[in-house]
């Protein structure tokens, strides 16, 4: 198979369309909690592709998995970022992802189920939620809206309890998902400096919908 077609060719298309069933394959079997079991064989198979396909894009299963979990924060941080494109305040930028992340567990199940299993080794990554938490927080630092000494303790902070809320959203189905993501945020916002009642006002500012994934 040819390397160096020109972008655009239905070759590279074609490629880019295998490539991207394996990593939505591996996207539903780590939210499944299936990663371990799951042989290359299986992946293949999830996706629709011939077994030799795989190595024609990962050299493992490992790969292929990271990969699926940088997919799913990259999407995770785009509907953030569509969310939340007009917010200013640094504040409201939080509060609004506790927010949207709540609501997405509800409408993406499978990737905050990923994020849910996968992503606090990647608290301080170059991709998907950590920059866009970093940028927050430095913002936040820079106009005297935190009172924060450390920004990587508290970007450490803001993903510890982002996942905790992630976790209570599927372990506790029952709760009120918004109420329980407002209180979450609250309490962050509290830990970065904001006097109570200003916390108590940001973190119930409205934030927009979030479409449901379709099945």
């Amino acid at each position: 198979m040819p390397t160096s077609a020109p972008p655009g060719t239905r070759n590279e298309r074609r490629r880019a369309a295998t490539r991207q069933a394996l990593v939505h394959a591996a996207r539903q079997i780590l939210a499944e909690g299936g990663e371990n079991g799951a042989s290359i064989q299986h992946i293949a198979h999830r996706a629709d592709v011939g077994f030799g396909s795989f190595y024609n894009h990962f050299e493992s299963k490992s790969e292929l998995f990271d990969a699926a979990v940088t997919d799913a924060l990259e999407e995770i941080g785009r509907t953030f970022d569509d969310g939340l494109g007009d917010v200013e305040d640094p504040a409201e930028l939080v509060s609004g992802g506790f927010r949207l992340a709540a609501r997405m567990s509800d409408t993406h199940p499978e990737v905050m189920q990923v994020l849910r299993r996968r992503a606090l080794g990647l608290a301080h990554s170059d991709l998907g939620l950590a920059p866009r938490a970093r940028r927050d927080i430095e913002q936040g630092i820079a106009t005297g809206r935190f009172d924060v000494a450390d920004p990587v303790l508290a970007v450490s902070v803001l993903g510890g309890s982002l996942l905790s809320l992630i976790e209570l959203r599927f372990s506790r189905p029952e709760l009120d998902g918004d109420a329980t993501a407002i209180g979450m945020a609250e309490l962050v916002l509290r830990m970065l400096g904001l006097r109570p009642d200003d916390a108590a006002e940001v973190a119930r500012r409205p934030v927009p919908p979030v479409a449901r994934t379709p099945r």
